[in-house]
């Protein structure tokens, strides 16, 4: 049976120790630039991370990602290895390059969506796995069953630029203190610098650090700095 979703006492234990050192937050500096009406840090960000804190997600878990993660879960049981989570990683891309470079670990790649997942890309390496599922019940569950990725990448998700998105961001959504509790190297590139100030805030009110932000240039190849991020334990 999948586990049941943490309490607050659950989060409270694993963000103390969730960033040392601190995560890198990475942004590229050739990408087509961001349309929004905000202009700096979203004046509701420190409430919406604080109302996550101390109010867990209770949204019920959809069957069909509860039955992903058990099925991901005893994959990982067979391989034995350090986890990479590759979080949203679309069309997979991202996960068969993680799994290449890193062949003593399994990478589990999670996305929502089947059509992306589905798009011919050939066969995954042996010691990935891509998974459809919802990644916000995802987290839950893998922080529930006591996950402990030694990486957690979060590269270029959506950034709602429009100032009333801010809960769609992740560091503005109720389970961002899942996502820091989780622990390991947590990696998040974005091409709005604002979306990684924000989360850099959002990860020092949670957990007491405050990350650093860095330029990232990838030289012609989307993973290039991949291997240069400094690990989080």
């Amino acid at each position: 049976m999948s586990p049941a979703i943490p309490a607050s006492s659950l989060f409270a234990g694993r963000l103390a120790a969730a960033f040392r050192p601190l995560p890198r937050l990475s942004m590229q500096s050739n990408s087509r630039s961001i349309t929004t009406n905000q202009h700096g840090p979203h004046d509701e960000l420190s409430r919406r991370v604080e109302r996550g804190l101390t109010h867990p997600l209770r949204k019920p878990v959809a069957e069909h990602t509860r039955q992903a993660f058990a099925h991901a879960e005893a994959w990982l049981k067979l391989h034995r290895a350090p986890l990479i989570l590759d979080a949203g990683c679309g069309v997979g891309l991202s996960t068969r390059r993680l799994a290449l470079e890193h062949p003593d670990h399994a990478v589990i790649g999670v996305d929502r969506s089947a059509d992306r997942l589905a798009r011919e890309h050939g066969e995954p390496p042996g010691n990935s796995l891509l998974v459809r599922a919802d990644l916000v019940d995802f987290w839950r569950l893998a922080l529930a069953a006591g996950w402990k990725p030694r990486k957690h990448y979060l590269l270029y998700p959506n950034p709602y630029p429009k100032a009333a998105h801010l809960k769609m961001r992740w560091h503005g959504h109720p389970v961002f203190p899942a996502i820091v509790a989780l622990g390991g190297r947590l990696e998040v590139r974005s091409n709005w610098r604002l979306y990684l100030e924000e989360f850099a805030l959002a990860v020092g009110q949670a957990s007491g650090q405050r990350p650093e932000v860095i330029e990232h240039h990838p030289a012609g190849r989307v993973f290039d700095a991949l291997r240069s991020q400094v690990p989080i334990q």
